[in-house]
């Protein structure tokens, strides 16, 4: 393993970019402790993190790295984005310009990225100004004239878009996928606070070395499941038919179509997070003793919130797989190429099978994902420890952790070195 690290740093080119991925991290969380001006941090964290819908502002604190319990200029952290790229994807099926634009290749995707860039910094205006006016209500702004709630809603959009551009240089520049690794780098964050956390529980008698010991057994069997199931994968056979061009011949060999279990990653856990947050967060805000109940019945933890949560995971993992998997495309260009699947015709029955066995494969991936995600709400009660939402922390952490060194792995064998997997 360490002499695999060090083939990173011997390759100029992949140094530079796991450099730049930890430099744009500092960055990161350097500016998750600049504050924003005229705001008091330490009334809201009493009014936002205390009664019934106290857990939706702590699982928003999670995506913010505690920037949010601060109060910094990323308190918004890059939800606003998150919430912007559901919104185009689920317009991309609906819009036919749209799903033109998907399917125009790199051109077209980087016209609808455009897009969501565009209605994320709108989302952020909307989402600042709806903060400001909360904030305000709570007597935490000591000046709250016209200038000083505008600078508000500035400081914040400007920190979402800050953090939006951070993440796409690091996806272009670095390894890996930016929005995700700032919020792997949030949820990293909270990790010594978390740990302290624990070490005083452990101290006052609260919990002890056996629920510490369980947890991390859980924690660890969940991460081995996260990896068994992120690199399983369904090979269906594909067969080329021998082609004559000229004096030479083409095709003639066998190879596979990859169906992975888990196509989407840990993006329908992000999804799902992220719309499941809004609802509390609003009824928050509304003064009124009904949305409290509500704040109450979907706040994380809860028996509606882990319902709705299922669901949704399930839901955004076959979106996300129909958008990322197209079988009629495949079929197509297999049968451009010569291509089949033995015992099966091309055209449409190589379709309506491709269709059949994803259907299966991303049930699987799905039920599984789910289970891991709702799974860990039991870790606390059950050993008594309680680190940042395990479940969720655990399976988003993972999953990029596993993503960024399979891009690693790829960039180290095309220059010949020896990678982390064996």
């Amino acid at each position: 393993m360490l002499n695999a690290l060090s083939n990173v740093f011997k390759v100029k080119e992949l140094r530079k970019k796991v450099l730049f991925v930890l430099a744009m991290m500092v960055v990161y969380r350097l500016g998750a402790h600049i504050p924003v001006p005229g705001v008091d941090a330490a009334v809201l964290r009493e009014r936002l993190f205390g009664g019934a819908a106290g857990g939706v502002f702590d699982f928003l604190d999670l995506f913010a790295g505690g920037a949010l319990r601060n109060f910094t200029i990323f308190a918004m952290s890059i939800t606003p984005y998150i919430t912007a790229s559901i919104i185009l994807n689920l317009l991309t099926v609906v819009i036919p310009k749209l799903e033109e634009l998907s399917k125009q290749g790199n051109e077209g995707r980087k016209k609808i990225a455009q897009y969501t860039r565009y209605s994320a910094v709108v989302l952020a205006v909307i989402q600042g100004v709806g903060i400001t006016a909360m904030i305000k209500g709570f007597g935490a702004i000591s000046n709250p004239d016209f200038f000083n709630l505008f600078l508000i809603v500035i400081s914040l959009t400007a920190g979402t878009a800050f953090l939006m551009w951070l993440g796409e240089q690091i996806t272009e520049k670095g390894i890996g996928n930016g929005i995700s690794i700032i919020i792997f780098t949030s949820i990293l964050s909270r990790f010594p606070s978390d740990i302290y956390g624990t070490w005083r529980l452990l101290k006052a008698g609260t919990i002890s070395v056996l629920n510490i010991l369980i947890f991390l057994v859980l924690a660890i069997l969940i991460i081995a499941g996260i990896i068994f199931v992120q690199q399983g994968e369904r090979r269906i056979p594909v067969q080329y038919s021998k082609r004559i061009v000229g004096r030479k011949v083409y095709g003639g060999r066998s190879t596979h179509i990859p169906m992975k279990i888990n196509q989407a990653g840990v993006i329908p856990v992000i999804f799902a997070s992220s719309v499941l947050l809004f609802p509390g967060v609003i009824a928050k805000v509304l003064p009124y003793g009904w949305a409290q109940s509500i704040a109450s019945m979907i706040s994380p933890g809860s028996t509606l919130y882990l319902i709705l949560y299922g669901l949704m995971i399930l839901f955004f993992t076959y979106f996300y797989t129909a958008i990322t998997f197209n079988p009629e495309e495949v079929a197509e260009n297999m049968k451009k190429y010569g291509g089949f699947i033995p015992g099966i015709r091309p055209g449409r029955a190589t379709v309506n099978y491709l269709d059949k066995i994803l259907v299966r494969v991303t049930l699987a991936g799905a039920v599984f994902l789910t289970i891991v995600a709702l799974l860990p709400f039991a870790m606390g009660p059950l050993t008594g420890v309680n680190i940042s939402f395990g479940g969720t922390s655990l399976l988003i952490m993972t999953g990029v952790a596993l993503q960024t060194m399979q891009q690693i792995e790829s960039q180290l064998l095309m220059r010949h070195y020896e990678g982390f997997m064996k």
